[in-house]
């Protein structure tokens, strides 16, 4: 953990604006990046982020600032912030200094590192295609994963994002021997409390870390919280060579904590108030997150999209860097078609036959276009009925309807919820059921058979117990 008793390094707090702190240095001045303490116990924390001149650094703020005035001595703890890295993180949750905040002891056996890493050299990336199976049917057939890649579940709030990423992570840990980092940034501290008890029920904690910057905290440990994630989750695909499953909830406070950084530090804004250097700030992590030889990071970032608007600076700076992009809309959460996917607007760079194969990659393409035809026909429908489409139109109505029924699933997550058990479907299945509804083996079956079921066979199995009574 960084030195916080080296005297050889003394400043003087010279203001105090918020959460932004300049202070003179006589002996020299520390380097960008350095972590500085102060208050009475040495509890204030300030990141060095700009050197004025030859005598004076201006500084953010990791911790809230009240106590701090001018004059009070400032120590030079001589290196950058450091996060924990080992086995002996494993199953525990940390926030922005490595401090553990679940009421049990400091681990042990760990060692620090700077969160401040380069990413891996081109060299020692792996360009392997390979598919991540999540057992969620409207993922897996439509928008499928990449190993290693950056999938990102846009919407606005309240449409399911925290719900999807939380399936994902009893899906993953339960069926593959991975690590799961999970960083909460800028999200509320009653969903961290949350996942942490419904991962210790499920079982799936021994091979989970949890770092938290919650929605209370100064802006300089929300924008920091990912870079302390990421050092931890580098340590496990380098140092141990392990696959590792690092889950953002959410990326776009990030953007935001920045922004409110860039503000404070005086820096003119750019288009819709957005920090000129969101660019940079975004691709130093996402560019860090990536397949090597050694082992892959894959992560699964959860975006706010403001008033869903998808062409808010925000959402399309995140879109450049995804392998996969899942598109939550809120007119299907409306209807009750949960998980919520907009299989129009969701895609994925895996999608095509070189990758995901001919018979996966035709039925999606059929999947979509079944789907499209009946949102064009929608209009008619709302205006004449159904009784004025043609016959073949009618068809297309109904296998579309049928395939946005079978697409919904029940969440393990949910199961208390909604009364639903929760399923995982293996990626084969799902391909065969939507293949059946568009051959029309299930036209003379209602609807409601196929909503909220895993594979098709229970479909089949309701309807069979229907007759029987």
């Amino acid at each position: 953990m960084e030195n916080k008793n080296n005297p050889s390094n003394l400043g003087a707090v010279v203001s105090v604006r918020g959460s932004i702190v300049d202070i003179r240095f006589e002996k020299y001045l520390p380097p960008i990046y350095s972590l500085l303490r102060t208050g009475k116990d040495d509890e204030i924390a300030i990141e060095v982020l700009t050197q004025l001149d030859s005598y004076h650094v201006r500084g953010i703020a990791l911790t809230p600032t009240e106590g701090l005035s001018r004059g009070t001595t400032v120590k030079d703890t001589g290196g950058p912030l450091k996060a924990p890295v080992g086995r002996g993180i494993l199953s525990r949750m940390f926030d922005v200094f490595g401090n553990a905040i679940d009421h049990r002891a400091p681990p042990s056996d760990v060692q620090w590192r700077t969160i401040h890493q380069p990413p891996p050299p081109l060299i020692r990336r792996s360009t392997k295609s390979e598919i991540f199976e999540t057992g969620i049917k409207a993922i897996d057939v439509l928008v499928p994963l990449e190993r290693g890649g950056k999938a990102g579940l846009f919407g606005g709030a309240g449409v399911g994002k925290t719900v999807l990423l939380t399936e994902m992570i009893h899906n993953v840990v339960k069926h593959q021997q991975g690590v799961s980092i999970f960083c909460g940034i800028g999200e509320r501290c009653r969903e961290g409390e949350e996942l942490y008890r419904d991962m210790k029920e499920a079982g799936v904690l021994p091979n989970t870390v949890m770092v938290f910057g919650q929605m209370n905290e100064p802006p300089g440990a929300r924008f920091r919280v990912g870079h302390v994630a990421l050092t931890m989750a580098e340590y496990f695909r380098d140092d141990e060579h392990r696959d590792v499953l690092l889950l953002i909830d959410n990326i776009f406070r990030f953007i935001q904590a920045g922004s409110e950084v860039s503000g404070l530090m005086g820096q003119m804004p750019s288009r819709l108030g957005y920090q000129p250097t969101m660019g940079t700030e975004l691709s130093e992590l996402e560019e860090r997150i990536s397949n090597t030889d050694a082992g892959a990071i894959m992560s699964i970032q959860a975006v706010y999209v403001p008033a869903d608007d998808f062409t808010d600076p925000a959402a399309v700076h995140t879109f450049s860097h995804l392998s996969a992009s899942i598109v939550l809309s809120r007119k299907r959460a409306s209807e009750g078609l949960y998980p919520a996917i907009d299989p129009m607007q969701s895609n994925s760079k895996m999608s095509t036959t070189g990758i995901i194969g001919e018979r996966h990659y035709r039925l999606a393409q059929e999947i979509r276009q079944t789907l499209a035809q009946y949102a064009e026909l929608k209009d008619i429908i709302s205006m004449l009925g159904l009784e004025q489409l043609s016959q073949e139109d009618r068809n297309v109505v109904a296998r579309a309807r049928r395939l946005e029924r079978f697409l919904t699933q029940p969440f393990f997550t949910t199961g208390q919820f909604t009364g639903f058990k929760g399923k995982f479907v293996p990626l084969s299945d799902a391909l065969d059921g939507c293949e059946r509804i568009l051959q029309d083996e299930f036209k003379d079956y209602p609807e409601s058979d196929l909503y909220m079921i895993g594979t098709i066979d229970e479909a089949i199995a309701r309807k069979s117990s229907r007759d029987k009574s």
